[in-house]
């Protein structure tokens, strides 16, 4: 289904079925936002994980990084969570809109959509998450120093990573996940999807 608002962006809204809800996502079209106005594959094969292994949130703390449509930590609210979901501040209307047409009133305390810029952002944050999420968000090298500086800074060692990847589709992913996720993580694949890979990260011990 598509709509038109004046002269802004063209809105598009799909149903997308997990968990036993139905999502209702509408992307920002000529919006100037570029990838974040698409649901990328590694979003929904994530989603699909969660449904396949019947992922509960309940009583987590749960950080979407790059949450573009929001589709993946408002499945996160749904199962349960309390999701923080981020983006550059561009994006952030475009999330408070699925935000809006798919999180019961009831459930609206559990969810947070917030500005934030990897590598600057992130002391804005704590460090106490149970789950951070992130869909298709390693995809430019130049982005890696900053999205692994953020990703240390809001886990602890007991923080469970969740990471759904287009293997080898996005530039420098293989280096990403193979020689820099290694550094500071202990990192294994948990699903696989034709190329898409999901990744269990957790934050290596420090003693």
């Amino acid at each position: 289904m598509s709509s038109t608002e004046n002269d802004g962006p063209l809105l598009e809204e799909k149903e997308y079925e997990f968990c036993g809800h139905t999502l209702k996502i509408t992307t920002f079209r000529r919006a100037s936002l570029g990838l974040s106005a698409y649901v990328w594959t590694p979003g929904i094969v994530l989603c699909q994980y969660f449904h396949d292994e019947k992922i509960d949130f309940t009583g987590k703390k749960v950080l979407e990084l790059g949450s573009g449509t929001g589709i993946v930590g408002i499945l996160a609210v749904l199962l349960g969570g309390d999701v923080t979901m981020t983006d550059i501040p561009e994006v952030l209307k475009q999330i408070d809109h699925n935000v809006a047409a798919n999180i019961p009133v009831t459930s609206k305390s559990r969810s947070k959509v917030r500005a934030l810029l990897w590598g600057t952002d992130q002391h804005n944050f704590p460090s106490d998450f149970d789950y951070i999420l992130g869909s298709d968000i390693v995809y430019c090298p130049s982005y890696f120093p900053a999205l692994i500086e953020t990703l240390l800074h809001c886990c602890n060692e007991k923080t469970t990573i969740y990471l759904s990847t287009n293997m080898p589709a996005r530039k420098g992913s293989e280096n990403f996940h193979q020689e820099l996720i290694p550094m500071k993580f202990n990192s294994e694949i948990i699903h696989t999807s034709g190329m898409i890979c999901i990744y269990k990260v957790n934050k290596k011990t420090t003693r």
